[in-house]
């Protein structure tokens, strides 16, 4: 089941995309409260040009946090609900036969959009998971031997529930893999609970992002302008071989059985890139590094059996390894 939303296209004459992005914030702010860390997260997937997993339990504002950040950036967005019996031309699209025309054509699945909503991934057979790789490496779909890109900017924004396993299928590391980041929604703290109970009280229709007021701030071409520019952010040799030197700690882990795999180092590079271009640096420092370690690395390890059983944290491992990796002065 699909569901397109094509958010209005008037937008405020923006300049500078660094200082739009900082205004994308304050807008899912109107409809999302108390994931500021996640909506940065998208922002940097959406510069690095990668994806994201959301995990986190039912109710925590995930399906919310897409559909605020798609409409403050006026990109269209289609959420597909991931079941056991969704096939996988439910998402690439199929060839049809035409009555008309007396011919076959292709009709478009639901991921020719610029941010696809795989809602509750887990829940659809690895067939159909698999169905989604081309489209997140190669940013094309491929049928009948045609090969047909998929929109830019291009995100797939993938939730999943970490507690409920019941008729679920586990991601294959191949396509965990392919996500930039994973991003963990927490419960909200009292504070903020109470502050989106008083905005419902208030009226908030979480369906009607208009009504509360989240407006676009830029668009894709002001979005690419802003890729541009996070690509051309320097780095040093001192830096890349930090970088280096955390991903081979990962490795010699005693605790892990996958450490981090190079294509996990091109991502950190990626979105530590991103990440100092938001901060309004130039080049990448160790910090910036060491702020993308977790989310971007989080999903890449896999822990030895008798680690999980210790109740051994990934995060925790990676902390750990950024404290103990000699950092260039």
């Amino acid at each position: 089941m699909t569901d397109p939303s094509s958010p209005a296209t008037d937008l405020p004459q923006t300049p500078d995309p660094r200082a739009a992005l900082a205004r994308v914030r304050t807008e899912v702010g109107k409809a999302v409260v108390g994931q500021d860390g996640a909506v940065t997260g998208m922002l940097i997937a959406l510069l690095a040009r990668g994806h994201v997993l959301l995990e986190g339990v039912p109710g925590v504002a995930k399906t919310l946090l897409v559909r605020s950040v798609s409409t403050a950036l006026s990109l269209e967005t289609r959420r597909v609900q991931f079941t056991p019996d969704l096939m996988p031309g439910d998402v690439t699209g199929s060839i049809v036969y035409d009555q008309k025309a007396g011919d076959f054509e292709f009709r478009e699945g639901p991921v020719f959009t610029n941010i696809l909503l795989a809602d509750e991934i887990n829940r659809t057979p690895p067939k159909t998971q698999s169905a989604l790789l081309e489209a997140m490496e190669e940013r094309q779909v491929s049928a009948d031997g045609v090969s047909r890109p998929v929109p830019e900017p291009f995100l797939v924004a993938a939730t999943q529930n970490p507690i409920e396993y019941e008729g679920t299928y586990t991601l294959p590391e191949a396509q965990l893999d392919r996500f930039l980041l994973k991003l963990v929604l927490e419960v909200p703290d009292r504070d903020v609970e109470v502050e989106v109970l008083r905005r419902h009280s208030a009226g908030f229709d979480p369906r009607d992002l208009a009504a509360a007021g989240v407006t676009p701030v830029l668009g894709a071409a002001e979005l690419a302008a802003a890729q541009h520019a996070v690509a051309s952010v320097g780095v040093s040799a001192d830096v890349l071989a930090y970088v280096v030197d955390l991903a081979r700690a990962t490795r010699r882990s005693p605790s892990v059985k996958l450490g981090v795999s190079p294509r996990g180092t091109t991502a950190l590079l990626a979105s530590a890139k991103a990440w100092a271009w938001l901060s309004g640096y130039d080049s990448i420092t160790p910090d910036h590094v060491q702020a993308m370690v977790v989310p971007v690395w989080r999903h890449r390890i896999q822990l030895r059996p008798e680690a999980e059983l210790e109740g051994v944290a990934v995060d925790a491992i990676l902390a750990s390894i950024v404290q103990q990796v000699q950092v260039p002065i």
